[in-house]
Order: C-alpha cells, then sequence, then structure tokens
C-alpha cells in the first residue's frame, strides 16, 4: 500500500488562506478556553458527557466510560468486542478530547487502521459527526473551518494535528514526534507488529512529554500484535486490556439480542465467525476448516472498494444452486463480474420453470454463462437452460475431477472437492489473486462452514451438503452458488496445469 497522509494548507484557494488568516489575526481562530483546557485535559468522561449535543434517548455506555477514564492510569489501551460495541464513536471522542485539550502547546495524534478504507468511510466521517455535535460555547472558540482545520482525512489546529496514516507506513508512524502524542489503532486485529512497534519508541519517552495509544477492534485470529496484547505475553504488561461482553452491548443497546441469537443459529456457536463478531472472542478457524475466516474478510474489503468504485469489468456468468425442496433450503444466484460478486439473489424458489426463467433474464440482458447444480432439480434448469440456447455449464459435485492444487501434488475425491479447494487458494493472500466478495453474512457462514479430510486412498475430500445440514442445521447454497461460478469459468490465466 502506498504512502497516504492528509494534507491540506497547499490546495486551498488563496482567498481561504487569506479569510483563516483574517481570522487569526483578530483572535477569532485557534483559541481554546484555557479554563475549558484544565478542566477537561485528564478528564475525558467528563468532556464526552458535557461538551458534546446529546439527545434525551442516548449517551454513551458505561463499558464506553470506563474505557475513556482508564486513560488517567494507563498509556496504553486495547479494547476488543463485538461488531457495534461503539468503536469508532470511542477513537472519535478520544480525538477530538485529545485536540482540543492540547491545542496550544505541541501535539500530534496520528490515526491508523487495518485498511485505508477504516480510516477514509468510518473513522473519520465519525469525527466530522462528533465535531458538528460539539458546544462551541463550552471550547470557547468557533467551531472548526471545514476549509481550513477540519478536513476529509485531518484535523489540522493552531500547535497541532491529527491525520490518518496508512498502517505499512512505519516511517510517518514512526517520525511523529511532539510533546503530546495520541497514537489510535483503529481495527487493530490485522495492524502488523512492525507498525505497533513504529510507535514504541514515542510511548516510551524520550523527548515526548505525554503519549497515549488506544488500540480497539473485533478480534480474529490468536494471533497478531493485538493478541499478544490481550493474552497477556511477556512484555505487554504495561497494556489495559478490555473485553466488552456481548451481554453489555445488549444491556446498553448497542447489540439486539434477537441478532446474536439468529447469527448463532446461522454460523454456529463454536464457529470463528461467531466468535469473533459476536462473542468477541478471539478464535482461529478451525483447524479442518476449509476456508480461514480472515482470508473472506480480506475479500470482503476488496469488496467494499469496489463497492465504491462500481468499475464494472465484463460479465462473466451467474452460479446456480437450486434449492432441492422446501426443507429451509435456498436457491441462490451468485452474479460474477471476473474477479467480483457483484450480486446475490436468493429465494425459497423450487419450481424448475420459475427458476429458469430468472436464469435466462440475467443471460439474456448481460450475456456471459450460467454454472447450475445438476444434482436433483437442477438439472431441469440446465435442461431448460440449454433448449433456449443459452450458454449453460451442468456441475455435479459428485463427478470424478483430475484436477490437482497448485502444487500440482494434491487430488480430490470429487468436483466438490475440487471447487472448494480451488476457492480457498484464489482467497489465499499469498496468492494475490484479489477475489472480492460481498460482506453478506450467510455467504461467510456458509465458506467458514466446510470441513476437510484426506481420505485413505490420499485424495482430499470435503464434507458434503447433507453432512454440514446435519451438523448445523442449515446447507451452504450461498457459498456453493459463489464456488461453482469461479469453478467451471476460471480466472483468464490457467490456475491448474
Amino acid at each position: 500500500m502506498s504512502y497516504k497522509v492528509a494534507t491540506d494548507w497547499r490546495r486551498l484557494p488563496v482567498e481561504a488562506k487569506q479569510q483563516f488568516l483574517d481570522r487569526l489575526l483578530a483572535g477569532q481562530a485557534g483559541k481554546i478556553s484555557p479554563v475549558f483546557q484544565r478542566q477537561y485535559r485528564n478528564d475525558r468522561v467528563g468532556f464526552v458527557h458535557d461538551v458534546f449535543n446529546w439527545r434525551a434517548d442516548e449517551s454513551p455506555t458505561k463499558y464506553q466510560d470506563e474505557i475513556l477514564a482508564a486513560a488517567e492510569t494507563h498509556k496504553r489501551r486495547a479494547v476488543r468486542g463485538p461488531h457495534g460495541l461503539g468503536k469508532t464513536a470511542i477513537a472519535a471522542w478520544e480525538i477530538l478530547h485529545f485536540a482540543t485539550t492540547r491545542d496550544g502547546s505541541d501535539w500530534k495524534c496520528p490515526t491508523t487502521a487495518s485498511s485505508w478504507r477504516q480510516l477514509t468511510k468510518y473513522l473519520w466521517p465519525e469525527v466530522a459527526k462528533w465535531a458538528r455535535r460539539i458546544k462551541w460555547d463550552l471550547i470557547g472558540r468557533p467551531m472548526f473551518d471545514k476549509r481550513i482545520e477540519l478536513l476529509t482525512l485531518s484535523l489540522k489546529l493552531s500547535t497541532g494535528e491529527a491525520f490518518a496514516v496508512t498502517s505499512d507506513d512505519h516511517e510517518m508512524i514512526e517520525g511523529a514526534h511532539a510533546d503530546s502524542l495520541l497514537y489510535i489503532f483503529d481495527e487493530a486485529k490485522a495492524i502488523k507488529p512492525e507498525t505497533f512497534d513504529s510507535a514504541e519508541g514515542a510511548l516510551s519517552g524520550g523527548d515526548t512529554t505525554e503519549a497515549y495509544a488506544l488500540a480497539i477492534s473485533t478480534p480474529g485470529e490468536c494471533s497478531g500484535r493485538f493478541y499478544d496484547i490481550h493474552s497477556r505475553k511477556p512484555g505487554y504488561e504495561d497494556w489495559w486490556t478490555r473485553h466488552v461482553s456481548l451481554q453489555e452491548c445488549i444491556e446498553a443497546g448497542r447489540v439486539s439480542r434477537e441478532w446474536a441469537e439468529q447469527r448463532k443459529k446461522q454460523w454456529g456457536e463454536k464457529s470463528a465467525v461467531y466468535q469473533n463478531r459476536v462473542k468477541g472472542e478471539f478464535c482461529s478457524s478451525d483447524s479442518d476448516g476449509v476456508i480461514p475466516l480472515a482470508w473472506i474478510e480480506l475479500a470482503n474489503e476488496r469488496w467494499a472498494s469496489w463497492n465504491d468504485s462500481k468499475q464494472w469489468d465484463n460479465f462473466t456468468g451467474v452460479g446456480v444452486d437450486v434449492s432441492r425442496s422446501q426443507n429451509g433450503d435456498k436457491t441462490c444466484l451468485a452474479l460474477r463480474h471476473e474477479k467480483v460478486i457483484t450480486e446475490l439473489r436468493r429465494s425459497t424458489e423450487v419450481d424448475v420453470m420459475s427458476v429458469t426463467g430468472q436464469v435466462a433474464g440475467i443471460l439474456r440482458k448481460r450475456g456471459g454463462r450460467a454454472v447450475v447444480d445438476v444434482i436433483g432439480v437442477g438439472a431441469g434448469v440446465y435442461d431448460r437452460l440449454i433448449e433456449q440456447k443459452f450458454k449453460a455449464l451442468p456441475f455435479n459435485a459428485g463427478e470424478s475431477s483430475a484436477a490437482t492444487d497448485r502444487s500440482g501434488e494434491l487430488q480430490f475425491l470429487n468436483k466438490r472437492a475440487a471447487a472448494w479447494w480451488q476457492m480457498r487458494e484464489l482467497l489465499d493472500p499469498a496468492n494475490c489473486e484479489e477475489i472480492a466478495l460481498p460482506p453478506d453474512d450467510e455467504l461467510i457462514g456458509d465458506l467458514t462452514a466446510p470441513h476437510w479430510k484426506v481420505t485413505s486412498s490420499g485424495k482430499l475430500q470435503i464434507e458434503s451438503k447433507d453432512e454440514i445440514r446435519k451438523r448445523l442445521g442449515r446447507s451452504t447454497d450461498t457459498a456453493d452458488a459463489v464456488v461453482m461460478i469461479f469453478f467451471e469459468q476460471p480466472l483468464r490465466r490457467v490456475l491448474w496445469a
């Protein structure tokens, strides 16, 4: 990832610069009440409760207050918990508190995250949102100037700046020197140890009068610096850690109990995706799981970036997994444009003619071809598409396959095993295929569900849909549609010899 950091003054029109300088000379800009700064400098809880305009039905949660207050006794804080606990709001409050209570002296606040998009789409928009709710009469100065001070990815006041920087730009993070420093590590689970090490020089003292760090994230795999901190490994005892529980989030109204229960049914209580996102616990993907959750999350980030740009490649085709009966399975259509699954369509429809009509409509409009699961009623959909002269390929999971893995050494029991293992290899970060998948709960749960084993004949076998249904109470219809369209319509270069 290339270096990125917010810039400001040089890009402004001459008239905007002059207006700011006029205000500064008139004493109308940049000056914050010293009474305010003395009162709230070390009182983050009081700042959040008093300085923002809160609606009648809202307030910070008890655990948010605890996290804020911990900075009074601990310079380093690391917080993990479920999706939805209010992590980004905490980080935004910290930035605004630090900027307003330190301005007038030398200060800096570098903010980084596991992905640039986390900064541009979540953290810094959150800073702007809460800045709009500040009681400016309490601060003792006019609201931040959007042309000069509060920009898209930075907050530049008279004597310091908070800014966004990519997590792999170690020189920029290490080079942030000031009398007062605050490092924000957002979605810290995937930030590399080298990034934490780059900040450690400032945190350890030296010329810096005070230095703070806040690392906050949903947890992930049992590896990395964020995990090491929370597992209290030697050398990280000076970090204050906090696990916000699911029950705390439910009691605070941040997470719905119904949502949590539904995810338990959907993903399975012991699955890594449920433990990470709902329970807020570190959990590695099963050792015999086909696709690690961390790889899927990277594909979700790529999809989010694609969704922002909407740069469409040619339509490749649609994977069609047809529901066999009314037992809760779903018919799923996975629409693919080259490396991107752009859309998932699900229904409980099992009528052959109706499903055929849906697929035919897609092919008629977009071209490409359908890959259809022909076990069961899907065979009728495939036959009817061929009769109508559409391009279609049959996918029979039980067929034998001559494919091997990338090494050329691993063979597969059947086509289902070959297709799922290819999906694993496409998503492996080491292979740099950059497949993009939508952050869809059902798809994520499906992709992490199947187990694998090696048979007595030495071939790799993937758990069948029926076996998964017995174990989890559901089938992997959505993932199967995605897996099929990538297997029968591979990327342009040859994947396997």
